[in-house]
């Protein structure tokens, strides 16, 4: 449904973006993050637009999985867990990687952005079997950590792909998983006479993080935001309009 052009309150965007961002402060071990960053910096991801992540819906998995074998006396531990940034898969390693181990091998996959990371195994050998479990798997939103220690016995580069993302696969088989939508960020300017009406077909589309700002608009009015699921979206104005029986301005983000 097309959208009327106007121009936004002056403080509407400011306004949104106290909705849309959130900062996470971690603290990681000074010998620990030098350690991830010189792995980040060594990798190569291809780029991602925050449009291109958040947009449609995605499955991912609903809780921290691990999965164990044991090949010719190499003990092989993937460990797997939601993330949603590169920030947060740099953490979730940090609390999972065993440092007494002989390999922390690793991969994540958070829409169109990945990176993988092979520490120290020979290079293909143990990161990119991993992403390509997880991208077979069709769960997103993911990182798999895979711990070895050594038991004596090579591989070979052959045994070691088929090692990592064997354990990788298996880790990802059967995991609880949950559909994901994603949340399109939105608001209306509406008089007071609608503020019942309004909230009323808002809670009956589920929307979350509704705010009201008084302050913001004409004199009489209230500007109203919320993230609604990206498929309602256009149902949610119609019926809105409908409910309403006025011709209100829906701007989006």
């Amino acid at each position: 449904m097309a959208m009327m052009a106007m121009n936004l309150p002056s403080n509407y965007h400011r306004h949104c973006s106290k909705l849309l961002l959130r900062h996470h402060h971690l603290v990681f071990p000074s010998p620990l993050l030098s350690s991830l960053g010189r792995a980040r910096r060594a990798l190569p991801s291809n780029s991602m637009s925050t449009s291109d992540a958040g947009a449609g819906a995605f499955t991912t998995i609903k809780e921290k999985v691990s999965f164990e074998r044991e090949i010719k006396k190499s003990k092989f531990i993937a460990i797997a867990g939601p993330v949603s940034d590169d920030h947060s898969a740099l953490y979730f390693l940090s609390q999972v990687r065993d440092p007494k181990a002989t390999h922390n091998c690793w991969a994540y996959k958070v829409g169109d952005q990945y990176r993988s990371n092979d520490d120290g195994e020979p290079s293909g050998t143990a990161g990119k079997p991993i992403y390509t479990a997880i991208a077979s798997s069709g769960i997103d939103r993911v990182m798999v950590v895979v711990i070895r220690y050594f038991g004596g016995i090579k591989l070979g580069t052959g045994g070691l792909v088929r090692a990592y993302g064997g354990v990788a696969a298996e880790c990802l088989r059967n995991v609880p998983t949950c559909l994901v939508k994603s949340k399109v960020p939105m608001g209306l300017e509406v008089s007071f006479d609608l503020l019942g009406v309004l909230y009323h077909q808002l809670q009956s589309f589920n929307v979350e993080d509704m705010n009201q700002d008084y302050d913001t608009g004409e004199e009489g009015t209230c500007m109203i935001t919320f993230k609604v699921d990206f498929d309602k979206v256009d149902e949610l104005e119609e019926s809105i309009r409908e409910s309403c029986s006025r011709d209100i301005v829906f701007y989006k983000r």
